[in-house]
């Protein structure tokens, strides 16, 4: 199984705050995807996500490229850090003081894509929250992987 390759200074055991969640969907990772990077339409499935800008106006997220977004009540700013088409997705960002790595991973198994999401939280906000924190990422990472299972059994977006 393969594991978010986080970046120095952002990797699990450098950070007070780490979780992972992880779910096998049946679907192909080519119907997956298309879900997954269409971010202006996470808000419809996933409800820990508001209010999705990424610049230059695409519907999708992209290599390099920006976004902005509400989660967990702060206004987040982040940058695609990997992409690699229907198999890894990562960015990084910053908000209320604090930055976080984010990263999915899409592996086909027997019946359908084994779908590990995983991120690691650095900051003052992390180190004095993290119990509340740890909590509230493997909760909510849960239901927007149950989220993007719902919308992968369906039509592509």
């Amino acid at each position: 199984m393969e594991n978010v390759q986080f970046p120095v200074g952002a990797r699990r055991e450098e950070s007070p705050v780490y979780a992972k969640n992880e779910l096998v969907i049946p679907a192909s990772p080519e119907h997956i995807w298309p879900w997954l990077v269409r971010a202006s339409r996470w808000p419809e499935w996933y409800a820990n996500a508001r209010a999705v800008v990424i610049d230059g106006g695409s519907p999708d997220l992209s290599p390099g490229v920006g976004f902005h977004w509400n989660t967990f009540g702060v206004r987040v700013h982040t940058t695609v850090e990997e992409f690699v088409s229907n198999r890894r997705l990562s960015w990084s960002g910053r908000g209320l003081g604090s930055t976080a790595y984010h990263g999915w991973v899409l592996t086909p198994v027997d019946g359908g894509t084994l779908v590990v999401t995983e991120e690691t939280q650095r900051g003052f906000v992390a180190s004095v929250g993290r119990a509340f924190l740890r909590s509230g990422l493997h909760k909510w990472h849960q239901r927007w992987l149950e989220g993007l299972a719902r919308k992968a059994a369906g039509r592509l977006p």
